[in-house]
């Protein structure tokens, strides 16, 4: 990873029932969405499996630069899909962003 990169994790629950087609639909169209956005790298969808914590998906994507990230916050897709999806969809979620570790 470049010394500058940012890994944004998030991990969510959904109000939708597990299972249902809405749930299916929000993972794909947040994928599509997300995903589509220039300064997004190797974008991913995870499904929880631990028994640890009450979160069921996650989505995890690279940036170069904190530049590249931020152009991504501010980007008309990013800020329509948490608009219209994120914030009707989602009920509870984490946010972290990782950069490297220097010691």
């Amino acid at each position: 990873m470049k010394d500058d990169a940012i890994i944004h994790s998030v991990i969510f629950s959904l109000k939708h029932e597990k299972g249902s087609s809405a749930e299916q639909r929000f993972l794909e169209d947040g994928r599509a969405a997300l995903s589509s956005i220039p300064t997004v790298k190797e974008f991913q969808v995870f499904r929880e499996i631990s028994p640890k914590n009450t979160y069921d998906f996650g989505f995890s994507m690279r940036f170069d630069s904190r530049a590249d990230y931020e152009a991504y916050n501010a980007h008309p897709q990013h800020v329509a899909f948490v608009r219209d999806r994120w914030d009707q969809e989602v009920s509870q979620f984490l946010e972290i962003d990782y950069a490297g570790y220097e010691h």
